[in-house]
């Protein structure tokens, strides 16, 4: 694939350990100046009536299936950090497992504001529900896109992927929290692969600037 040629020069260079530690070195770094910010608003008069949210566009594969970048549809690119600090809403230390999406940024912070935003125009969620009981029911998916009809889909479970060439990978996160064991070609999950692709959207946007992303072919079981 197109960005593997990344993870072979770092190898070749002898710089994986090295490039890890670097990685991990911007994080801390990062980690450090977010405490430092917080801890300024925490000194001020607006500590008590000031919304925080935290979140980052993609995650990032250091090596996982051969891969040294964001650019794919599974869980370590996909999956982001996105914290929440609601005075009199959030509870410190609480999270929340379910699945959410950064479109609901915007309609959670109008909840919150009283805001009105535009009727039937939001994608996203109200995650306040969420916020104030982490254990709440909650059936909604999350659902990245990457490229011309190529989709990933989650659930509290599973992570469901279909590409434009019509092939698929189901993981089950109870059983393979990275991802390793593509379940699609197996029948036992027809039943779950079906529900999810109902989810899916009908309508593509036409290919422009795009990229093919990475799949894993079926493990053997």
């Amino acid at each position: 694939m197109a960005h593997n040629p990344w993870l072979k020069k770092i190898r070749a260079a002898g710089q994986w350990k090295h490039a890890i530690q670097a990685y991990l070195a911007c994080s801390a770094m990062a980690d450090d100046l977010i405490g430092q910010i917080v801890g300024a608003l925490e000194e001020s008069k607006y500590a008590d009536n000031t919304i925080i949210v935290l979140w980052s566009d993609h995650g990032f594969q250091l090596g996982e299936k051969e891969r040294w970048a964001k650019y794919s549809l599974w869980e370590r690119a996909t999956r982001v950090n996105l914290v929440w600090v609601a005075p009199g809403v959030t509870q410190p230390g609480s999270t929340s497992a379910k699945p959410v999406n950064l479109l609901d940024i915007y309609p959670t912070l109008a909840s919150l504001t009283g805001c009105e935003p535009p009727e039937n125009q939001l994608e996203g969620n109200d995650l306040t529900v969420l916020m104030k009981n982490p254990e709440a029911s909650w059936d909604k998916t999350s659902l990245t896109v990457f490229g011309y009809k190529n989709y990933g889909l989650r659930s509290l479970r599973y992570r469901y992927i279909t590409y434009a060439d019509g092939t698929e990978e189901l993981y089950d996160h109870e059983k393979d929290r990275w991802e390793w064991n593509n379940l699609a070609d197996d029948p036992e999950y027809a039943g779950i692969k079906k529900k999810m692709r109902k989810e899916i959207p009908a309508h593509h946007e036409p290919p422009g600037v795009t990229y093919v992303p990475p799949r894993r072919k079926p493990s053997a079981r």
